[in-house]
């Protein structure tokens, strides 16, 4: 007689799992990494790697032990630089390759780690693998193999790689998917093993990378860091232009000069709003103040914090909360017309039917921030950033024309939200993938390979970011969440109250996150919360590491948690307030 085969089936949300056996554990706990050392003659490796398809050895060396990099003091490595995929555009003549470097320890833990890189890429960064405000500490010091790429172009102030299709798709996610396997051969080669573990982390256009990895490359990869994640970011850019407008409204100066694609002084033809006039320093931290005044004590205790930011969206009221200007401008006060545009730059962006082009902001202390003002008036109107990115890679077709003297201000002010914002999701003749196809994240439910294999996602955002906005990272985590009943077993979101962009305003913004991902991912040590440290005035003597934004009434080393969205750290009732010790995620 022949045994029937048993089949267990779960059932998770929206996913259906088939399991060997039943009764197994799913998704299944991955293994440690093995250490490894490499005790060869890095100046050797370039000649002695072989089978690497589509690459060159570019160089190869020793980078002795103690080496500051980032800050951070490295251990004994091997730098091997290379490219791959070299050729030359038969659309713009130029020539293009996906650059990268890999740090390789010679004492090494066994992981891979892909250092995901911001802004428009352009440039191979150091291979070290750092995140969180003022790092102090990175993956190559932890003993990773750490790769870093441009992501198949060489133009990190321009961005008129836009011109050439293929660039635009390796920027967009093409990058990952050759450097990835190219990377573990090479590892393998060296230490003669493959990375037992592998991990991929970055913030801003690198948490947009991430996340991207996480819903194409499930398979490559077993843990996964997103910070600040950008994943709708042809939609955060054209909302910036967007922002651009609605400034211009309450400008008090005017601009007659211009920067173009060269970086040369050109004069407009006509004046045009000076946007960064529409909320001077002095208001924007009176604006900060009146948010604190009113939410600080909602998660406990009053500590000039604003930390449970959700509930402060309900409290807060622009037009009852912030004094109205009788007469001129002093600092006190706004008047009717900023509190429409302040408003409505954190409703969201909106064509003239005022159907939603982005996501809303919520209202946060970071509004004081210098990297708030420089992300809403200076980025969204510099060649290289907003008008520039969407003028070149994002809209399809691209603009072609008089990319020598093309200018960010005027293009933003003359940006059509009817008629120019659809063309993120256009294609056109050579352009067969659109922004919103090539830049973003596959479906939430494309998680399930990652899921499947035991692998872990972790994110990260600070809520008062000013381009990519928390709440629009809120949106994706839930719906993980909706397609899977199970989410939180393997995918977290980490809110850092206060931060802006990646790092910076009144917050305690400095972290590792690759502590915590590691041990989740090989120990199944579930992170409930990350401890984070503010670094104000006296806290390091090293430049780089200083937040001048923490306030001068907080202990400048104080301590939180970052807890599990949406759980939020509340004061436990007694205990020191500067002290993570004292709060208790609920």
């Amino acid at each position: 007689m022949k045994r029937a085969l048993r089949i267990c089936t779960a059932v998770m949300g929206a996913a259906t799992v088939l399991l060997s056996g039943c009764g197994e554990a799913f998704p299944p706990q991955l293994s440690a990494a093995v250490p490894a050392t490499f005790s060869g003659d890095c100046t050797t490796l370039a000649s002695s790697i072989r089978g690497l398809s589509g690459t060159v050895i570019t160089a190869s060396s020793t980078v002795a032990d103690g080496t500051v990099l980032s800050n951070i003091a490295m251990p004994e490595h091997c730098l091997i630089t290379g490219k791959m995929n070299e050729r030359v555009s038969t659309v713009d003549g130029a020539t293009y390759y996906i650059g990268f470097q890999i740090r390789l320890p010679k004492y090494w833990n066994g992981r891979f780690y892909y250092q995901a890189n911001g802004g428009t890429d352009g440039a191979v960064s150091n291979a070290v693998g750092a995140l969180g405000g003022g790092p102090i500490t990175s993956a190559l010091s932890k003993g990773f193999a750490v790769l870093s790429s441009d992501a198949g172009h060489q133009s990190q102030t321009t961005p008129f790689f836009g011109l050439d299709p293929q660039a635009r798709i390796d920027y967009g996610y093409n990058a990952v998917a050759q450097l990835t396997p190219m990377a573990k051969n090479l590892i393998r080669q060296v230490y003669g093993k493959a990375p037992d573990r592998s991990y991929l982390g970055g913030c801003s256009n690198g948490g947009r990378h991430a996340l991207v990895a996480a819903t194409r490359y499930g398979d490559m990869y077993d843990g996964i860091l997103a910070g600040a994640p950008g994943y709708n970011l042809p939609k955060a850019a054209v909302a910036q232009l967007w922002g651009v407008q609605q400034y211009a409204t309450i400008s008090t100066a005017t601009k007659t000069t211009d920067t173009n694609a060269a970086g040369t002084s050109v004069t407009l033809t006509q004046p045009l709003a000076d946007v960064s006039t529409a909320f001077t320093s002095t208001e924007r931290s009176m604006i900060a103040a009146k948010i604190v005044g009113k939410c600080d004590a909602l998660d406990g205790v009053t500590d000039n914090w604003v930390g449970d930011v959700a509930a402060c969206q309900k409290t807060f009221n622009v037009n009852t909360d912030i004094p109205t200007c009788t007469s001129t401008r002093d600092g006190t006060c706004l008047t009717t017309a900023q509190k429409t545009v302040l408003i409505n730059v954190h409703n969201g962006a909106k064509n003239t039917a005022g159907t939603a082009l982005y996501a809303s902001f919520p209202y946060d202390t970071g509004i004081s921030a210098s990297g708030w003002a420089s992300w809403k008036f200076s980025n969204s109107t510099g060649v290289g950033r907003d008008p520039g990115a969407t003028a070149f890679i994002f809209m399809t077709p691209p603009k072609t024309t008089d990319t020598a003297n093309f200018l960010g201000l005027p293009f933003a002010m003359s940006f059509d939200f009817d008629v120019d914002a659809p063309k993120i999701f256009a294609t056109s003749g050579l352009y067969t993938e659109s922004a919103m196809s090539f830049m973003t994240p596959l479906a939430t439910s494309q998680l399930s390979t990652l899921r499947s294999r035991g692998g872990k996602l972790l994110v990260y955002h600070g809520t008062s970011d000013p381009v990519f906005s928390f709440n629009d990272t809120v949106t994706w985590i839930n719906k993980v969440k909706s397609d899977f009943a199970d989410a939180s077993s393997w995918s977290k979101l980490y809110p850092v109250p206060g931060m802006g962009h990646c790092s910076g305003g009144p917050a305690a913004d400095q972290f590792d996150m690759i502590d915590p991902l590691v041990n989740w991912v090989e120990k199944g040590s579930s992170p409930s919360f990350v401890q984070a440290k503010a670094r104000g005035t006296g806290t390091s003597t090293i430049s780089g590491l200083i937040n001048s934004e923490v306030p001068a009434s907080w202990q400048q080393s104080r301590t939180r948690l970052l807890c599990e969205y949406p759980k939020v750290a509340r004061y436990n009732g007694t205990g020191d307030i500067e002290s993570s010790s004292s709060f208790t995620c609920q």
